[in-house]
This record gives structure tokens, sequence and C-alpha cells, in this order.
């Protein structure tokens, strides 16, 4: 909030700065907005302040991806971790997960972890050799065409009892190349439902065997993943995918119940993006559509979709939900949804174009790592309360994740950090900020002699703040003043006189800080005039 000029006797005028309103990067930004800052933070607003020190977990040599369910967990190089203990291996490179009830599910290896029973495995399983398909019983009854056997083999080490495999290979029968549901495992016999098979003779009832059969249970290749309503649901380029209820491993069983797995085509352009769990719906995002799933089972669901403003391309990993809002970045910026139209929120950003970001939150801030076109990287942090962006600095992140009450972000670098103290963590050393204040004109258009600066102020104990000014836009930043202060208080900063059209004013420092006000003392000068000296 700037106070009303006050003018004095000697024609000096005063203007107060008291509210700090964030970042404002552009050219309309105005008297006492910041053009330009780093590291710090609206936690006092409107007392402009540096941000929260960080607390580092630990330092891995690979980062290659962080999630939280029970516990943290994370992938190092090839290795998958959870609370810290090594789970399992993976192939090398960026992962995504999701969770439902006991598991962890890592993508795009298809693995699994169990934390209540500590296992670790893959989500497909196949088997390949001879078979013979023949008659046999289920639930007890004799049965026909429903066997598969094969000599040696413990069935129930590679499948389970509801899943649906894919068979593949058969060229006496091609007709049973098909996907069906396992009803029952004996041993090496994998029983289905009558007459599922066709078997040789005369009248096809006659078993035979089959050498090259493959029998798996497969997943599809999802780009993306999330849990909804005890289900995960998921993507590919085109296709959308719901799993079995409360199963993670089937993707193909087709009973005509309310527990199948689903999976539905879209007939837009455009590959899809992103995906999340919002509001109790499984949402979809391609870079300009946004696709919502209905309903609550697979005879009801219902996939409405509309043109709007989705995730870009690259973001899939920018969704965070922070004040019960969704925000992402898309084409044209960082938006935020509510469950209708995307709304904008990257004004501050003038010009600048911003890409791939890796985003989380602590519930109420929305935090964006991303790279500026053409540029190096950024932590941007949103209050969704406030509506004010601030910059920390060019932390580049591999993942975020929400554990207890505090907030991770692994980086590039492999640092593992928290927003707040955490046991076994260490605490951030002092670091540097400043905030870069945009052109002050004072609502002058003529040109202006400053004369004093009052600044109020806090600093931690050692910590120093230096005051620079540049006048006109040119030649080089003058430090004014350097202060150090124990508790709040102002300063005085004489300023030698200088008549300019407008002035920037910079604070920077290392340690914390609190600015409270900063008042500007000027007299108003002659009107501008050209160089040829006519107005």
């Amino acid at each position: 909030m700037k106070l009303p000029t006050m003018r004095v006797a000697d024609r000096i005028q005063k203007a107060t700065q008291t509210q700090w309103r964030g970042y404002c990067h552009t050219l309309g930004a105005g008297d006492g907005e910041i053009y330009d800052m780093e590291n710090l933070c609206s936690d006092h607003y409107p007392v402009l302040s540096t941000r929260r020190k960080r607390w580092t977990l630990r330092t891995l040599t690979k980062p290659n991806g962080l999630f939280s369910w029970d516990k943290l967990c994370w992938v190092d190089g090839t290795t998958f971790y959870y609370d810290g203990t090594a789970k399992g291996s993976v192939s090398d490179g960026a992962k995504t997960f999701a969770a439902l009830g006991a598991y962890v599910v890592i993508l795009p290896d298809k693995k699994f972890y169990n934390v209540e029973t500590d296992e670790f495995g893959s989500l497909e399983s196949s088997w390949s050799g001879s078979v013979t398909f023949d008659n046999g019983t289920l639930f007890e009854e004799e049965a026909e065409a429903n066997t598969i056997r094969a000599n040696g083999v413990n069935w129930a080490s590679y499948f389970r009892v509801g899943d649906a495999v894919t068979i593949s290979g058969c060229t006496v029968h091609p007709e049973n190349n098909k996907t069906p549901v396992i009803r029952e495992i004996d041993g090496n016999k994998l029983r289905f439902y009558e007459n599922v098979f066709k078997l040789s003779g005369s009248e096809g009832t006659t078993a035979y065997s089959e050498s090259g059969v493959t029998i798996a249970r497969k997943m599809p290749d999802l780009l993306y993943c999330c849990e909804n309503e005890n289900r995960l649901w998921g993507c590919d380029e085109r296709t959308i995918y719901a799993s079995k209820l409360g199963d993670i491993f089937n993707w193909n069983v087709y009973d005509g119940l309310d527990t199948d797995s689903y999976a539905v085509d879209t007939g837009s352009a455009g590959r899809f993006t992103a995906c999340v769990s919002y509001l109790g719906y499984p949402i979809f995002f391609k870079e300009d559509h946004i696709y919502k799933v209905y309903g609550s089972m697979p005879s009801n669901f219902e996939m409405m979709g509309s043109a709007t403003l989705g995730v870009a391309e690259g973001s899939a990993m920018s969704l965070a939900v922070a004040g019960e809002i969704l925000f992402y970045q898309s084409t044209a910026g960082f938006v935020a949804y509510s469950g209708g139209i995307p709304q904008p929120i990257g004004d501050a950003f003038g010009l600048d174009r911003y890409e791939n970001a890796v985003a989380g939150s602590d519930g109420l801030k929305y935090y964006a790592s991303t790279k500026k076109v053409g540029g190096g990287w950024s932590l941007f942090v949103y209050d969704a309360q406030r509506g004010l962006w601030h910059r920390e600095d060019a932390t580049r992140a591999v993942g975020w994740a929400r554990y207890g009450a505090n907030t991770y972000c692994l980086g590039t670098d492999g640092k593992l950090f928290a927003t707040e103290a955490a046991d076994g963590a260490t605490e951030e050393a002092d670091f540097a900020w400043f905030a870069e204040f945009a052109d002050f004109t004072e609502g002058d258009p003529n040109k202006k002699g400053l004369s004093k600066l009052q600044i109020r102020l806090e600093v931690d104990t050692g910590a120093t703040v230096d005051v620079w000014m540049r006048f006109d836009s040119v030649g080089t930043w003058q430090k004014v003043s350097t202060l150090q202060a124990d508790v709040k208080r102002s300063y005085y900063l004489p300023i030698i006189p200088r008549r300019a059209d407008h002035y920037r004013v910079k604070l920077s420092g290392t340690g914390g800080c609190r600015v409270y006000s900063m008042t500007r003392e000027r007299y108003s000068g002659s009107e501008l005039r050209s160089r040829t000296g006519r107005n």
C-alpha cells in the first residue's frame, strides 16, 4: 500500500510504501512493485521478507523421481528406496508414481512395491513354452475346453485367480489367441470358463498341444497415471484406461461386472499430456482439451471433454493443488483450474514464457520449478490466498512430495530438501537475496530529484542489507548504504541530489531480513524537453 504523498513547506514531497505486492516482471510495473527478486516470500505479507531456510535430508547420486505415500520414496539411479531403504531395481531414467491401497506403482517400469508385505515386483507377468489345451473341471464340476496344462509349471508363481491373461502364438487354432480370465489355478493347470478354447478332433473335443505359446498378464503402456475411487487411471497418447476395481494388476478384465476394467478412446487431435485426480474425478489433459470422466462403474462411465487450455507438453508434473485449486502450466502460461474454465494467473511474468514445469504444494502455496524459454531455471512460488508470485532461486526440480506437515523437493543436483525443519536434516546456511523495484516516477511527468530514503527494517543477527540506486535506466547500480540492525528501526539515507525522469531502488543482502516500509523524499523539477530544446 502506498500512502498519500505529503507536501511540506520547502516543497519536499514524501511517499511511503508499506505493502509489497510480489513479483511483477512487466513494463507496466508501478511504483514499489518488485520487478526482479531472489529468495523472497509472502510469509509475512504485507511485509517484504526473505524465505525460510531449507533443510537437506540427503544427496542422491542420480535423482530420478520422488513420491510419498505412507513414507517418502524415491529412485536413485536404478534403485527404488522406501523410507530410505533400498527395495528393488528399476531402469535408469525419470519416473512417475501412483498408489492404491498398500501398493506404490512405478512407471514406466510397471513395477510395484507393497508397503505392508515388503514385496517388490512387476505388474506384468509372462510365460512361454509348450502347452496342452484340454477339457477339465471348474468349481469341482466337469467342464469342456477350459483348461491349459504345462508340464512342470507352477502357474501360481506367475498368475493369480482373476487375472486376465493374453494368449498368443497359437497356430493350430488361432482362435485360441485371446484374453480370458483365470477362474482357478491347480498346480500346472489354468482353468477358465467352459468352452473358452477350441480343441481338436471331429467334434472339437480332443486335447491338443501347441509349442511357442505365450501367456501374459499385461498392463497398458501408460504415460501418466493417478488413483481415483479405488482404481488406477491412466492414459497413453490416445486412450484412457482404468484398472479393475481395487486391482492394480488387471487392466483387461471385461466380465460385465461393476468391478471391470475400462478403456475409451478420444476423437480429438493431439496426444495426452497429463492426468490427475481432482474433486473426485479422473481428469485427463491434452494441450488444448480437458477430459473429465463421470460415473462410478464401467456401465455408467461417461467422458466429457471441453476445448480449453490443457497441460503443456512437457509439463505433466506441473499439476498440484493449493488452496483447493488445481494449478498447472499450459501453453499460455500458468493457470488455476477449479473444475470449469482455467483462469490465467501468469500476468506477473510479462512477455517471458516458461516451459517444462515441475511443481508441488504445501497446501496453500504452489511451488513451480520451470525453465524460461531461451533462458535458465527459476523456482517460483504462488500464494493461492493472496494471489502473489515470488521467485526464490534457480532450483531445477525432479519432483515434489507432501509428507506429514512438510513439503519436500528433489533437485537435479541430487539434494532432497524440506521447506520446514525435518528430523535428521541439515539447516541451510545464510543465503543471498535481492529485491529490485520497478521504476519510481512518483506520478510526476517532470524531472524530479530524490533527496532522502527512509527504510524501516529488521535483520537477523549478523545479516546485512545493501541499498542501491540507478537513475534513468543508465549506468551501473550505485551503492547508497549498507545497513545492519538487530531490532526494527528506521534509517535515513541522504542521497546526492540528482534530477531524473525515473529511478530504481534495489535492496540486497545475506541472511534473514524483513522490510516494513520505505519512504522517499523528493522534489519536482522542470518539464522534460527534447535535445533540440523543443517540448
